[in-house]
């Protein structure tokens, strides 16, 4: 159960990292003038149109899905990790430009935006928290804490064929 909630999490992340980039990266007007979408516009309320800088935040929106997506598919704990870690230092930093920032959208939107930006950082704390304790079988490799079994060559691991046997 566990190990399928952060499967699912990381791939929302991912998935949502994935629209929002290719909408910035490959139609960067189109994003600036209508984000998120159904009427509302809340980039271009924060400034003039620089085609640079949205279409390197699509990139950079795609880079974070393509670690989330690999860790879907890799699905290791460290994979999991460094995903949830990425996407919360990016959701949280986010975050508190639009909180600092919010008196350029009209008040139903800056609830709307700010209730929605908050999803991605807990999202990814609520991924980061649950991939704490995997189990060392299924799809999971262990955790990174050092054992007494990580020292061993294969000649010496348990279950090892002796030589003399």
């Amino acid at each position: 159960m566990r190990e399928t909630a952060v499967r699912v999490g990381v791939a929302v992340l991912g998935v949502s990292g994935a629209i929002v980039g290719v909408w910035a990266a490959f139609a960067p007007r189109s994003f600036y003038d209508d984000f998120p979408g159904l009427g509302q516009q809340w980039v271009s309320a924060d400034g003039p149109f620089n085609e640079h800088l949205v279409r390197d935040v699509g990139e950079l929106s795609l880079a974070l899905a393509a670690v989330a997506l690999l860790a879907v598919v890799w699905f290791t704990p460290a994979m999991v990790r460094a995903a949830s870690i990425a996407w919360l230092v990016d959701g949280v930093l986010h975050l508190v430009y639009h909180v600092r920032h919010y008196d350029v959208l009209p008040t139903d939107e800056r609830i709307a935006s700010i209730a929605s930006l908050t999803i991605t950082p807990v999202l990814a704390l609520v991924v980061l928290i649950l991939s704490r304790e995997f189990p060392s079988h299924g799809g999971m490799i262990q955790s990174s804490t050092p054992s007494s079994s990580s020292n061993m060559s294969p000649s010496t691991a348990p279950g090892a064929r002796s030589s003399s046997t």
